[in-house]
């Protein structure tokens, strides 16, 4: 299957529109695919799988035919093989902890969003100037870091990622965070009710 024909800018507003993008690194296919299904179902928009995960590629597939509506991307890209696979199965965003050229240039030749990784300034002023970037890990530096690096990168599109709590969400967001990548936190317990916190808590967050 080929990626669905969207703009990069429009992949980039719709992640900022979604503002939280759970992030599925788990042991088993089956187990990624039901927690997507299950995410999509409680009103998120987006879903990024990771390319750690075995059998990855058979989850996107599924989900592009299960939910052709949904944003749906792949993360912990390691190489142009992988970003490849992921285009080809339908990946609409692809994301990498660190820099990736090969990667970068298949998403690239394909018109597909490739969200690189970062920690330092200059890292993060690389990444941001091709639409988003990746804060990785989020955790050591907390919102304050973000906030302290937005203030040097006024402007820059940062997605937090890395070790973030699904409670933490309203506070990253609240220090200028384009959209939170949340991990097993979000997953662990009772799903449906860290969702829906995290819902009710985005309609009084700016």
């Amino acid at each position: 299957m080929m990626t669905t024909a969207l703009t990069t800018e429009h992949v980039v507003e719709r992640i900022g529109t979604a503002r939280l993008l759970p992030v599925l690194r788990t042991q088993r296919a089956e187990e990624s695919h039901d927690l997507a299904m299950r995410l999509l179902g409680l009103g998120l928009a987006a879903v990024e799988l990771t390319a750690t995960t075995p059998g990855w590629e058979q989850v996107l597939s599924s989900l592009r035919e299960e939910a052709p509506e949904a944003l749906i991307g792949v993360g912990t890209i390691g190489s142009g093989a992988d970003a490849e696979a992921a285009l080809t199965a339908g990946a609409q965003f692809l994301v990498s902890p660190y820099p990736v050229p090969g990667a970068r240039t298949a998403a690239e030749d394909r018109g597909a969003l490739f969200i690189e990784g970062g920690f330092t300034p200059g890292e993060l002023a690389a990444a941001s100037r091709r639409g988003v970037a990746k804060l990785f890990p989020a955790h050591v530096g907390g919102p304050s870091y973000l906030k302290s690096m937005l203030a040097v990168l006024p402007g820059a599109r940062i997605i937090p990622t890395g070790g973030i709590p699904a409670a933490d969400v309203p506070a990253w967001l609240r220090a200028g965070a384009y959209a939170v990548g949340v991990g097993s936190d979000l997953y662990t317990g009772d799903l449906e009710a860290k969702v829906q916190a995290i819902l009710e808590s985005l309609q009084v967050v700016p």
